[in-house]
This record gives structure tokens, C-alpha cells and sequence, in this order.
């Protein structure tokens, strides 16, 4: 049987994804299939399509992804979806549970269907999705979430804590902003001019305008115990460099670049519950079709997204 997938025929700009018919997977003893309605785009995807990585980092991902074009060729590391079917020895999930989770090194999302083991690895992890939130909110939650969720428990945010998110209104970002709220801190977010109401709309105390003058913006900055950089440490600007200046003796100074993406469905688990309770909810900026996925590159390259980019997948009666 076949299935609709955007496959990376080569590296390059973002219409090397082409719109193919593959096979299907069928799940072995161990995996559960996954019909998945809705993937995301994500600065790793991008990544991973265009190989532009700096030059140290570049030999390193050609061998593990492959040198010429990528090894395996759906790429996409985020789904949200039903379990269709599951092999013998599956114990967490049944068909028709509603999943998501990070597939990590076992890419495949841009995908109609995507076979997953129910153990965590580097190859993914999965758990039962929240049931308040759509396909594809759901997987700004898993992507998003994973990375800020991690983070903040690094920097072990207690009451009272000040804490800075920088790069506020990006996928893990609103969340970040989100979580450290929810853990009793004091937040600033640091984002551009056009989001500075939409980060103070997710609960931050306080906004500061990376693109604002020195003058103003240090007006602003305050004693932070937690500096919390979700838009990488590619992306410059004094104001970051102003906001770690301003840890506290004991601050920290965390980026999302620090150390791999851990790939824990516990922690897909707790925020299943954070958002069931209604403490935080994912930000969707656009969503696209599987048809319009260079589209959805070209825009999150573009770097102006607020809160991720959903690919939504259809399932023709004929398909099922």
C-alpha cells in the first residue's frame, strides 16, 4: 500500500521536497503505526534540508545523515496523530489513542503514516496527546515543549526567581514563558518591536525590545536568576548580551543549543497535563498543507514566526 509523503531528494533550497507516493510502514513487534494529521516545520528541519550548518558542525551531520542527500529521505521530526495499528508486544497504546511526540534522529513526519517504538530513544519518543488542543497545536506542544520543559528544569526556577526568556515568541519561547510563569517566577521576555504585546499576552511581566537602543533597553533589565536563550546562540544582539550581564552571582545562562534535545514522553506527559489544566497552550503561527511544505520552509527561514509552524495531512477516504 502506498502513502503520501514530501520527500528531500537532495540538500538545497526548500523545493528539493517533492510530493511523492512511497510505501507504507508496517509497524514490527514493537511499534505502534501512526496515521498522522499533522507534522510541524522546524528550525531543525530546515537544517537538515539545507545542510547550512557552520563548518564544524557540517562533516558531523553529513555522516550521520548522509553526504550527498539525506540518508532517509522524509525528513520532519514532529507528528501529532491516531495510532492505527500496533505490533504484539506494544503495552502503552492501542489504535485509535491520539499520540504525538519527536521522532529525533528517526525523522519520517512528512508523512501520511510513521512507525514509531513506544520506548524513548534518540529515535523518538511518544505519549498520549492533550485532548484540549488540536492535531496541530499539538505539535508546537511537543517540539516546543520538550525543548523549554527541559530547560527550565535545568535552571530549577524556584518562587520569586527573575527570569528572562530571550527570543520570546518563538515555539519553545511562548512556552518557555509559560512554564517559568507557571513555576512562580517573575518573567521578562525579549522579542521584536511587532511581539512585544503577544509575549506580554502569555503572561510576561515584563517586554523588552531587542531591537530598542542600549539606553532604553538597560532601563529595563533587571537582576535575572535564570537567562533562558531559545533563539539559539546564532542570533546575536546587545541586548542578549546586556541580559547575561545581568545574572545575579548564582544566575544561570541556558540556551537550547546546550546539549541534545532529550527525548522523554514523561515529560510529553506532563505537559499533556499542564495544558489539560489549562496552565499553558501552545502557539500555532500558520498552518500548511502537505502540498505546501517548501512554502512553510521558505516562511520559517524567513525567521518571522510566532509559536511554530503546522503542517496539516489529509487522509482520503480511498487512503484509509
Amino acid at each position: 500500500m502506498l502513502m503520501k509523503a514530501a520527500v528531500c531528494t537532495k540538500y538545497g533550497s526548500p523545493h528539493v521536497l517533492q510530493l511523492k507516493e512511497v510505501p507504507k510502514p508496517t509497524p514490527r513487534p514493537d511499534e505502534v503505526c501512526i496515521k498522522i494529521y499533522a507534522s510541524a516545520v522546524t528550525a531543525s528541519d530546515t537544517y537538515i534540508r539545507g545542510s547550512k550548518l557552520p563548518l564544524h558542525f557540517w562533516l558531523p551531520m553529513r555522516l550521520a545523515l548522509g553526504l550527498t542527500k539525506p540518508r532517509k529521505p522524509i525528513i520532519g521530526m514532529v507528528l501529532a496523530g491516531e495510532v492505527e495499528s500496533v505490533g504484539r508486544d506494544i503495552k502503552r497504546f492501542q489504535p485509535g489513542d491520539r499520540v504525538y511526540g519527536v521522532t529525533g534522529l528517526g525523522l519520517g513526519t512528512y508523512a501520511q503514516y510513521k512507525c514509531m517504538k513506544e520506548t524513548d530513544s534518540m529515535r523518538g519518543c511518544i505519549a498520549h496527546m492533550p485532548s484540549t488542543i488540536s492535531y496541530e497545536e499539538a505539535t508546537a506542544a511537543a517540539y516546543g515543549g520538550l525543548l523549554a520543559l527541559q530547560r527550565i528544569e535545568e535552571g530549577k526556577i524556584q518562587p520569586g526567581h527573575k527570569v528572562v526568556v530571550y527570543g520570546a515568541s518563538g515555539t519553545s519561547g511562548t512556552i518557555a514563558i509559560q512554564l517559568a510563569r507557571y513555576y512562580g517566577a517573575e518573567v521578562t521576555g525579549v522579542c521584536s518591536t511587532r511581539n512585544l504585546a503577544f509575549v506580554q499576552s502569555l503572561g510576561a511581566h515584563k517586554v523588552i525590545d531587542y531591537t530598542n537602543s542600549n539606553d532604553d533597553a538597560r532601563q529595563l533589565i533587571d537582576r535575572y536568576d535564570l537567562m533562558l536563550d531559545t533563539a539559539g546562540k546564532a542570533k546575536r544582539s546587545p541586548v542578549k548580551d546586556m541580559c547575561r550581564n545581568a545574572l545575579t552571582a548564582n544566575g544561570k545562562h541556558i540556551s537550547i543549543d546546550d546539549g541534545k534535545l532529550e527525548l522523554k514522553s514523561d515529560r510529553l506527559t506532563r505537559l499533556t497535563a499542564l495544558i489539560e489544566a489549562g496552565s499553558i497552550h501552545p502557539i500555532v503561527d500558520r498552518t500548511y498543507p502537505l502540498e505546501q511544505i517548501a512554502e512553510a520552509h521558505e516562511y520559517v527561514e524567513n525567521g518571522r514566526k510566532t509559536g511554530g509552524v503546522a503542517i496539516s495531512i489529509d487522509h482520503p477516504p480511498n487512503l484509509n
